[in-house]
């Protein structure tokens, strides 16, 4: 993607509009994409990313999945969040582990996690000379639940030893009472 800014003259000497290009380049070497694994209800997840040559100053930072369409996760201009662009789904929910981005740090917190989560995720930024960062693909799954017949069988279990235990305390208690005096 490329953001365009310019200059055009339409009187000599009086500028009327101003374009400048920046790249917006994807922030991830390929070899470099990560897996992380997350479960619904979860209460945050981190997504890493690091902008090298950190002494670059970040004008356009970036968090998209490309299933968003026009939209952002999260999208930070000049230090200040955007929510005009951001994807409804990710409002309220997502924030910078450093909003300052100190050490090239563009790490994004995404709250309350979701099945609707899952995808691919790209960190890229917009600078002179930009580079590519990272990307991130994010699996929302559910939690292991034992097999339901090991859950049954243990509890018929403990059913079959609480039954005869108190069957033997109420013989014992009946050959007692029987008892001759």
């Amino acid at each position: 993607q490329v953001l365009v800014c310019g200059c055009t003259h339409v009187l000599p000497g009086v500028v009327s509009r101003c374009i400048l290009t920046f790249n917006l380049s994807v922030l991830f070497p390929l070899s470099d994409q990560k897996n992380i694994t997350a479960t619904p209800g979860q209460k945050s997840v981190t997504l890493p990313c690091r902008a090298p040559n950190n002494n670059n100053n970040i004008v356009v930072l970036e968090w998209s999945r490309a299933d968003l369409g026009e939209k952002y996760v999260l999208l930070s201009r000049d230090e200040q969040l955007d929510p005009e662009n951001q994807h409804p789904s990710f409002k309220n929910r997502v924030e910078l582990l450093d909003r300052q981005m100190k050490d090239g740090d563009v790490s994004l917190i995404l709250k309350d996690v979701t099945t609707t989560d899952n995808g691919t995720y790209e960190c890229r930024r917009a600078v002179l000379d930009g580079d590519p960062i990272s990307s991130i693909t994010l699996s929302v799954v559910d939690p292991p639940v034992l097999p339901k017949g090991k859950s049954v069988g243990l509890k018929v279990v403990i059913v079959l030893f609480l039954v005869s235990f108190l069957r033997e305390k109420k013989n014992a208690q009946h050959k007692y009472s029987q008892a001759p005096r």
